[in-house]
């Protein structure tokens, strides 16, 4: 018998178990081939497969029972913390998703902090299934949502994952890659008797604020050099085919002072540029009430997150990782 079916219903079970009170967010990461010179080929986003979502739940589930033990023993140990959201951003959050038409749960005239996340985790399955019809926005749509959450961080305190809809939450399944994760298996084989001297309480306490620091750190270097790679070969491919050519994209983002946008080309599909107001021609556009669009002083014409939008480049400084770009004619 193929193991697919099995396999295929471990991870709707493993799903299903956590659906009411996790987050439903897509993301994909940027792969970049080189040449052996060192100078980008091609690159495009790896999404999730049948596979590494199988694999996802059976991590997820066993970084949080090793953190329920840890709790239960009281191991000192590095716990992943994502609080709940503070109820007044989930209000804005749901006044946001309105204003580009998606469709909302109903908001309660107060709020708790437990209702907040169910009803973030709610929106977000909505947003996905609506992006879902329309075709575009998924990735603009879920920034949103995960832009009203706060941050997730290492403590020594278990103060749940809000995220995952988890009451104790460790990183343990990436030793080779996270010291937190080190931690938590020193945590563990202390309590299994196997040889480890159990994590000092003032350690694992500085260790926590460290790590919280060093990760934002490397989450800010690694989307910087994402922008430089996908520059380098943006600059080739315009080389190649002429700086003249269309891109369709999507609005990923909207600031006072413009759109960014993300496209796709022949050689790479992780390109992303910034189109000024300046460029938008033929009336002034401001930054709506909700931050969601730009909207035309004259016309009421709307630039919204999400929304499909054809550019060309103007110009690239790719040791920088900026793109300028225009919207096509007629489009802007």
């Amino acid at each position: 018998m193929s193991i697919w079916k099995p396999a295929r219903s471990a991870a709707a079970v493993l799903a299903e178990r956590r659906s009411r009170g996790s987050l439903e967010v897509s993301s994909s990461e940027p792969e970049f081939e080189f040449d052996s010179e060192g100078a980008v080929e091609r690159a495009r986003s790896v999404s999730q497969t049948e596979s590494h979502r199988l694999i996802e739940q059976l991590m997820i589930l066993t970084n949080e029972r090793v953190a329920e033990l840890c709790e239960r023993r009281g191991a000192p140990t590095l716990y992943r913390v994502h609080e709940r959201p503070d109820p007044p951003r989930v209000a804005v959050l749901v006044e946001q998703l309105a204003s580009l038409d998606l469709p909302t749960p109903p908001l309660p005239e107060s709020l708790s902090a437990t209702e907040a996340s169910e009803l973030i985790a709610d929106a977000s399955r909505m947003v996905a299934r609506e992006a879902e019809r329309r075709g575009h926005g998924r990735a603009a749509y879920t920034s949103l949502v995960l832009r009203s959450l706060k941050q997730a961080y290492y403590s020594q305190r278990n103060l749940g994952h809000a995220g995952l809809g988890s009451p104790a939450y460790s990183h343990f399944t990436s030793p080779i890659r996270r010291y937190p994760d080190l931690i938590a298996h020193r945590a563990l084989l202390s309590l299994l008797g196997a040889g480890e001297i159990e994590p000092e309480r003032g350690a694992v306490r500085e260790a926590a604020w460290w790590c919280s620091e060093r990760e934002r750190d490397s989450v800010s270097i690694e989307r910087d050099a994402d922008k430089v790679c996908s520059s380098f070969l943006l600059e080739r491919e315009l080389f190649e085919a002429g700086w003249s050519r269309k891109f369709d994209g999507e609005v990923s983002g909207v600031i006072r002072a413009g759109a960014f946008v993300r496209f796709g080309g022949e050689l790479g599909d992780v390109y992303e540029g910034f189109v000024p107001v300046r460029r938008l021609r033929g009336e002034r556009f401001d930054l709506n009430a909700t931050e969601t669009a730009l909207v035309g002083r004259r016309s009421g014409r709307q630039i919204r997150l999400g929304d499909p939008l054809a550019v060309t480049v103007d110009s690239v400084e790719a040791p920088r990782g900026r793109v300028d770009l225009s919207p096509l004619e007629g489009e802007g």
